[in-house]
This record gives structure tokens, C-alpha cells and sequence, in this order.
């Protein structure tokens, strides 16, 4: 009986060392500073778009005007947007200004964490503003990570602010850190429960069982950026492109921890969201969430894959040998 005891209260120790190692052990920022990089340029790209026609997309009498948003919305707090309360054209665009010049901000790692935190407010302002009429996945995926990046030291690498610390003399490497673990593990467990429930929602579909999915996504007129129509010739083929699907988003939040399917795991993300960017003309979706899969990469691939090209920038514009 004391034995018994005993054994399991070093298994609920084990337990309790394993749960503060995932969540709290410090970590390289290199993975969340590459995430903040691409994420960035994500966020200035696609609310960039909105310039075409802001008065359009989020003017007050625009095509969702604020008074039927209000409605539609039921006046909840948890709806809230800054173009709920911009009137005049002039307040508008600078406002939008100031959002773009934010968002580049976070891009460039120029006083990243106010940066992160701005850029998520205003992501959020943008995406409540144009919903339900233009708020898609790519919305939702932008405010993710815009989320998840102010909560770390999403600037300590690949950024202006480095490079400022450097000119100032402060050689010393990066950190690591706690908080760089915790915005990387949220990033992580959200896109386990976005593919999770995304497979739990195919697995109901009957084109999914019939293994016919895949076909009628790439037939679609509607999204066909390129011919994919051959693909009629090959069901089978189609029919195991829809289960590979499937079974990917279904058990993606079991085999993406184990280091040993983890590698096929990410590529088959790179294949799965490459194909809806290329074939169905959602690049921008496809690509946010290939970003997204990067906060699976370790630090140290992170940091063998993208510290030369780094180095080299940082040399461009330090003039540095």
C-alpha cells in the first residue's frame, strides 16, 4: 500500500515537471520572431487591400453600414471596432494610415511588443468591422497570431530593434524565454483544436466519405485559379487526397508532438494549404496558415535556416563586415 502510494505520487510529480517543462521551460524567441516576421507582412498585405476602396469595406455608410452592423450585432460588448465610431473620411484614412504604418511595424520588429499589441487591437477592429460580410479564415488566422505574438519577446530576433540594441552597443544573444515558450505552445494548442474540429466537421460531410471532396473544391469555378479538372481521370487519386484530408486535420493534434511524425505531419500542412493557394486561388489564406505551422519548427531549425540570411541584412544595414 505504501509502495502503491508512493509510486503514484512520483507519477503525479512526473506529471506536474512535464506540464511547467511545456509551458514555462525558457526558450529561444528565434521560432516566434520568425513567426512575427511573416505574420507581419500578412497583416500589412491583406489590410493593405482595403485601400483599394476603405470607404467601401468600412465607412459608415458603407456597404455594411455601422447602423445595420449595430443591429445585426445586438449591441454586444464583446463586438467591438474603432470604425464603429469614425465618421468623417478624413479621420478614416488616418486612422488606416496609422494601422498600416503599425502593422509594418510588426513586420520590421520596430518597437515590436507595442507594435504586437496595436496590431491585434486593430486586426480585431478590422475583422469585427467588415463581419459577416468580408470575414473569412484569413481574418481569423491574422488575429491568432496577432494575438499570441504580443504576449512574447516576438522582437528579440530578425528585427529593426535588434539591430537598434546592437548600434547601441548591447551585443549580448537573445534571451531565452518563458514568455517566448507560452506564445508559442497557445499558437500551437489553437491550431490543434482548429484542425480538430475542422476534421470532426469534414468526417460529417457525405462528399468527405464518399471520398468525392477534393474533386468538387478544385471543380468549382467560383475559386479555380488553375485547372485541376484532369483530376476526373484519377478518382482514385481524388478519393485519397479527401481521406489523406481527413485524417490529417483529425489526428494532426496527436502526431504533430511526436518528433518523428512531426516532419511528415508539417509537410503534408505545406501540401494541404499549398494546394488551396495555388489550385483554389486562397493564397493569402494558404499561406497565413503555413506561418502559422512555422510555430512547430524547433529554435535551433529556425535559427539554421534563417540567422544567414539575417546576418546578412543585419551587416547591409549596420555596415557591418
Amino acid at each position: 500500500m505504501i509502495s502503491s502510494l508512493a509510486n503514484t505520487r512520483d507519477y503525479v510529480a512526473e506529471c506536474w515537471q512535464a506540464w511547467n517543462r511545456f509551458w514555462f521551460r525558457p526558450t529561444d524567441p528565434a521560432t516566434l520572431s520568425l513567426v512575427r516576421f511573416l505574420a507581419g507582412g500578412m497583416l500589412l498585405y491583406t489590410h493593405l487591400v482595403w485601400s483599394l476602396d476603405l470607404q467601401a469595406f468600412v465607412g459608415p455608410e458603407g456597404w455594411l453600414p455601422v447602423d445595420y452592423m449595430r443591429q445585426i450585432q445586438g449591441q454586444q460588448w464583446s463586438v467591438w471596432s474603432v470604425f464603429f465610431w469614425i465618421k468623417p473620411v478624413w479621420l478614416l484614412w488616418c486612422v488606416h494610415v496609422f494601422a498600416l504604418i503599425v502593422f509594418a511595424c510588426l513586420m520590421l520588429g520596430l518597437f515590436s511588443r507595442p507594435a504586437a499589441v496595436l496590431s491585434y487591437l486593430l486586426a480585431v477592429s478590422y475583422a469585427h468591422r467588415v463581419s459577416p460580410g468580408a470575414f473569412f479564415g484569413l481574418d481569423k488566422v491574422n488575429c491568432m497570431l496577432a494575438l499570441y505574438l504580443m504576449l512574447g519577446p516576438c522582437g528579440a530576433r530578425y528585427s529593426l530593434d535588434r539591430i537598434r540594441r546592437f548600434r547601441r552597443g548591447d551585443t549580448s544573444p537573445a534571451m531565452p524565454s518563458t514568455s517566448a515558450n507560452v506564445a508559442i505552445r497557445l499558437m500551437q494548442l489553437h491550431l490543434c483544436i482548429i484542425y480538430l474540429f475542422s476534421g470532426l466537421a469534414k468526417l460529417a460531410g457525405e462528399n468527405w466519405q464518399a471520398g468525392t471532396a477534393v474533386w468538387w473544391a478544385v471543380a468549382n469555378f467560383e475559386y479555380q485559379s488553375l485547372d485541376m479538372t484532369w483530376l476526373a481521370n484519377w478518382p482514385v487519386l481524388v478519393a485519397l487526397l479527401s481521406h489523406v484530408t481527413v485524417f490529417w486535420e483529425l489526428f494532426y493534434c496527436c502526431l504533430v508532438w511526436n518528433r518523428f511524425s512531426r516532419p511528415l505531419v508539417l509537410w503534408l500542412a505545406v501540401g494541404v494549404h499549398g494546394g488551396i493557394a495555388i489550385a483554389m486561388g486562397m493564397i493569402t489564406f494558404g499561406l497565413a496558415m503555413i506561418f502559422a505551422n512555422l510555430a512547430f519548427l524547433s529554435p535551433a531549425t529556425v535559427r539554421r535556416w534563417v540567422d544567414p540570411f539575417a546576418g546578412w541584412g543585419a551587416r547591409k544595414l549596420t555596415g557591418a563586415k
